[in-house]
């Protein structure tokens, strides 16, 4: 074993996107930092990577609709390359038989392709998803409040949280009780009355969880997505010009101009303890380095051991087994969708015609099958950015449910079925599309997890469910990226607020590492 004469005030565990916010933040703070990535490359699963010559596309994130505010201010991501302008903000168009409904602008700011009336009652809807949303945003940039012990700014958090449902008003602030943990089917079937509106809203309340639309507390995941917010407005989403790992690159920049030391392809073996204390790592292949801070900013099941076992108990009981798979097709030319304009095929096209659809599509899930009708999140990166394919030719990105992380005949066999069960749902919108697929790649729950090191493929790091929230993340007791052991943290989507690329987790650790130290 040699030791390396090195010492750091900071090692990070892990360069995926939220890695690297902690590291630049701790490092913007004055301390010496060090990031270790086992992989060849940083970034985790928001890396743009090449699957078929001349075919570029995002791993397994394609669209960028909750980076934190806080974080793109404190990384001047700007300044460091990332571009975010309204007109890039894409719509989300609602695929069926009977043509396509297209939320327009920041989630719908304009709904087309449906009646005056669903037009409407949509606006009451959105107005108060986000109204109630607003209510839960200000926990996502801070540490959640532990009732067992509760600091004065966690009385503060409390406090204000109190403050805006008292702006609600009383009869906002009853119904804002009465719909938190509500199922998304009821509360879409008592406002709107269109199917698509209503599918296309339920796929994404769910997307990404073991839930259907039916299921309690679903309408959870519609919040989550709408507190989170891009270029300043809620439910804003974009295709970034490079792929999401033109926003990876951002944040390393802002980290090595900061005095960040990455090293890549140097897995961790154990972390380093001494007298109860964290000081430190080896790495895999022998070399021990020594710090005053560890940070695990990798998946909570795949974290250092070196912890007491109730604590190393409970993660190894968080939920997450992954539902979504990803679909990468390189195709000769450019598909035409059934009724989609050419500016709306720059969009996000969900196929989820109608919240039973998803329902069904959700329960073989839960038996360990896939559904022959899967629900999913089609987006044409090349109509953004050219550069992502070849001259002419067009690559297709697509997020797949329900594919359960443990097929009950294995993925080696129900792949193939799948990929076939998806493209003929393409088919169904896109007439001729099998007909102009090159190469096609797909990303199982397993291939993900054996991919981007991430157990169960599960892009959230654990289930993102009433029970796995706020102070239950990623386990009770434990919710504020500390641990039991003193100097180890963990700043990675398995902690709160949880996955999608914010870079919340990263940055909310370092922040409370600065506060402990300060």
């Amino acid at each position: 074993m040699t030791s390396s004469d090195l010492n750091w005030d900071v090692i990070v565990i892990g360069g995926g996107h939220n890695g690297l916010v902690a590291a630049a933040a701790l490092a913007k703070s004055g301390r010496k930092v060090l990031l270790l990535e086992a992989g060849n490359e940083v970034g985790g699963a928001a890396r743009t990577e090449e699957f078929a010559p001349g075919f570029r596309v995002s791993a397994v994130a394609h669209l960028l609709n909750r980076l934190h505010p806080d974080v793109v201010k404190t990384l001047e991501l700007e300044r460091h390359g990332l571009k975010v302008e309204r007109g890039d903000f894409v719509p989300s168009v609602a695929l069926s038989k009977d043509g396509p409904l297209v939320l327009h602008g920041a989630y719908g700011e304009v709904l087309t392709g449906a009646s005056p009336s669903e037009q409407s009652a949509w606006k009451e809807l959105r107005a108060q998803l986000l109204r109630y949303a607003g209510v839960l945003k200000p926990f996502l940039s801070r540490r959640p409040p532990d009732p067992g012990n509760m600091s004065l700014a966690g009385m503060t958090g409390l406090g204000q949280t109190a403050l805006a449902l008292k702006k609600l008003g009383k009869e906002d602030m009853r119904d804002f009780l009465r719909v938190l943990l509500m199922n998304v089917y009821d509360l879409l079937d008592e406002q709107l009355s269109d199917d698509r509106l209503k599918g296309l809203l339920a796929f994404d309340a769910t997307l990404g969880s073991h839930l259907g639309p039916r299921s309690p507390t679903s309408l959870l995941g519609l919040y989550h997505r709408l507190a989170g917010e891009v270029g300043g407005l809620s439910g804003a989403q974009m295709q970034p010009k490079g792929g999401m790992g033109a926003v990876v690159a951002a944040i390393r920049a802002a980290a090595e101009e900061a005095g960040v030391s990455v090293r890549q392809a140097s897995p961790v073996a154990k972390v380093i303890v001494e007298k109860g204390r964290a000081v430190g790592v080896v790495t895999q292949n022998g070399e021990t380095l020594r710090a005053r801070t560890v940070v695990s900013a990798i998946n909570p099941a795949a974290g250092p051991r070196e912890v007491d076992t109730g604590f190393v108990r409970k993660v190894k009981n968080i939920r997450m087994k992954g539902d979504a798979a990803k679909l990468h097709l390189a195709l000769d030319r450019p598909p035409q969708f059934i009724g989609v304009d050419a500016a709306d095929h720059k969009g996000r096209l969900v196929i989820a015609p109608s919240p039973d659809h998803v329902e069904r599509a959700f329960n073989p899930s839960k038996y360990g099958e896939f559904s022959p009708e899967p629900v999913m999140e089609i987006t044409l990166p090349s109509f953004v950015d050219p550069s992502l394919a070849p001259s002419g030719a067009c690559v297709l990105s697509a997020v797949v449910q329900y594919a359960p992380y443990a097929l009950k005949e294995g993925w080696a066999a129900g792949k193939p079925q799948f990929l076939e069960a998806i493209m003929k749902q393409l088919e169904i919108h896109a007439p001729g599309i099998g007909a102009t697929v090159r190469h096609a790649e797909l990303l199982t729950p397993a291939d993900i997890e054996a991919r981007y090191r991430m157990p169960g493929g599960h892009w959230h790091h654990g289930e993102l469910q009433a029970d796995q929230m706020l102070m239950s993340r990623p386990v009770s007791g434990w919710s504020g990226y500390d641990t039991p052991l003193e100097g180890l943290f963990l700043a990675g989507a398995g902690s709160h607020p949880g996955g999608g690329i914010s870079g919340a987790p990263g940055l909310n650790a370092a922040r409370r590492i600065i506060a402990m130290r300060a």
